[in-house]
């Protein structure tokens, strides 16, 4: 095999560090949902596969010869944390917190397009095939959160209608 192109190698250590950021992000917010236990379950699912995305992520980067960057991964972790933990700035915490998957994974599906078609043009099946099978996960946690928008809102109107309850998580 030719020696592996370094741009795709950082390419493919940004995704890590991505992966890192989400899987940070959606653990602190799935620890704090109250009241959406839908929402919850999802999340919580979807952390699991963002572990693995990342778990395969980091295979590939060994079969290359290379490893992730510790720092960048350390930096993306705490990011998303903070990311996810400033929504509890907000009195609807929970609908920013459900926008900003919705775009994170967003993000997520145009990194892993962007490096399916750099792995292909430089030949790279493997990373390439990689990413066609993470692709339809990422699309997949994108399409649960726009299905499950409006009920998301529906349910936090009547729960802060609700006296007692707070809405916000």
């Amino acid at each position: 095999m030719a020696q592996p192109d370094e741009r795709l190698i950082k390419w493919l250590r940004d995704t890590h560090a991505m992966e890192k950021e989400a899987e940070s992000m959606l653990t602190t917010l799935a620890s704090r949902i109250e009241h959406y236990p839908q929402l919850k379950q999802r999340v919580e699912q979807h952390v699991e596969e963002t572990r693995s995305q990342a778990s395969r992520i980091e295979a590939r980067l060994h079969a290359l010869g290379s490893d992730t960057t510790t720092v960048k991964d350390a930096s993306s972790s705490v990011m998303g944390a903070v990311a996810a933990g400033s929504h509890a700035l907000w009195s609807d915490e929970v609908l920013k917190s459900f926008g900003a998957s919705y775009a994170f994974e967003h993000l997520e599906i145009a990194a892993y397009r962007n490096l399916m078609f750099a792995a292909e043009a430089l030949g790279d099946t493997a990373t390439a095939q990689l990413c066609r099978e993470i692709l339809p996960e990422e699309e997949a946690m994108a399409g649960w959160l726009l299905e499950h928008q409006q009920a998301l809102v529906q349910q936090f109107i009547a729960l802060d209608q609700a006296e007692g309850v707070s809405a916000k998580r």
